[in-house]
């Protein structure tokens, strides 16, 4: 199995004043008002529904984490840059 990685970009919604996601994690949708309840919402789940959309049951119990935990990739600067350009 080759590792897998996923990406979550924060978007600033000027409209309704919150950061919303976009993601290749099926299931996952967070809005925040804050980058820091963003992020934390993040840590708590993003792995989560990695587990339970993307990953077979079967590899998780044959193979060691080492080859099926994912890269979750997050750039929390484009959405400073683009919360203070709002």
């Amino acid at each position: 199995m080759a590792h897998q990685s996923f990406y979550i970009r924060a978007i600033w919604d000027d409209e309704a004043k919150v950061f919303i996601s976009e993601s290749d994690i099926s299931g996952l949708h967070i809005e925040a008002e804050k980058l820091e309840e963003f992020e934390k919402v993040l840590d708590d789940i993003a792995l989560e529904l990695i587990i339970a959309n993307h990953i077979e049951p079967e590899v998780i119990a044959n193979r060691p984490p080492k080859d099926w935990v994912p890269t979750i990739k997050f750039d929390p600067g484009c959405a400073e840059r683009q919360r203070v350009g709002a």
